[in-house]
Formats: C-alpha cells, structure tokens, sequence
C-alpha cells in the first residue's frame, strides 16, 4: 500500500469505526503528534488513547475528501486535503459537522515498508462554541 492508499485506508476505517491506532508508527523513538479539533495528543500510547475513546464514544462517521495530495519521497510522505467531516455523539445522539483541513507526515516503517502516520493535524475554521 502506498501512502495515498494509506491516507485513503484511515479514512475508511473512520467511517467504519475500526482501530485507528494501527496508521501511527508505534516505536518510542519519535514523538508521534496528532492535532484534532480540540486536542494535542503527543506519544504513540496518548495517541492511540485517544482515538480508542473516539471510537468508543462516536458512530456514524461521514468523511468526504476534497482535495487529496499526497507526495513520496525516500520512505517520508505529507498530504494535504480538504474534508467534510460528520459523525454522531454516541452518548447524547448529537450529530457534529465540520468543513476540515487535513495536513500529516508519514514514514514508511518495518521491513515490509508500510505507511504509518507520524504526524496528523486536523483543523477547521468554524466556531466550535457552537
């Protein structure tokens, strides 16, 4: 899989709520970071924290990408895209809306060479008060 069909593959595990800890690189050699749109999670382990509770705490994911670009070179990637993303409050069944900008950086890791996100920053320009 290369890092497009990576980026591609977490977005579709998002809508279908499976694992999202396994796109992250998992080895404490560097400081994975994941920016979403109300928190800083900074570690492998706080990172795959977080996106656990995500999963348990939500349903129902829309995620429309607009604009994906992707660039490889020597084992890194970063991508851009522009996303619609939607999904449920699981406890109080209120739904969430957001016109969001994606930007993140992968490593190809392991000796097979896969894709894994070492840094993912998700942010939008609405009022999150609301």
């Amino acid at each position: 899989m290369n890092a497009t069909e990576t980026v591609e593959a977490y977005y579709a595990a998002l809508r279908a709520g499976d694992p999202l800890g396994p796109f992250f690189a998992g080895d404490g050699d560097r400081e994975v970071v994941k920016f979403g749109l109300s928190e800083r999670l900074v570690g492998t382990e706080a990172v795959r924290a977080g996106l656990r509770e995500q999963t348990e705490t939500t349903a129902d994911w829309t995620v429309d990408s607009r604009a994906l670009r992707v660039t490889e070179r020597d084992g890194y990637a970063w991508f851009s895209d522009d996303v619609r993303l939607c999904w449920t409050d699981a406890e109080t069944g209120e739904r969430h809306a957001y016109d969001t900008r994606w930007s993140g950086t992968l490593e190809a890791t392991g000796e097979a060479r896969d894709w894994q996100f070492v840094g993912l920053h998700v942010s939008t320009a609405d009022d999150l008060s609301e």
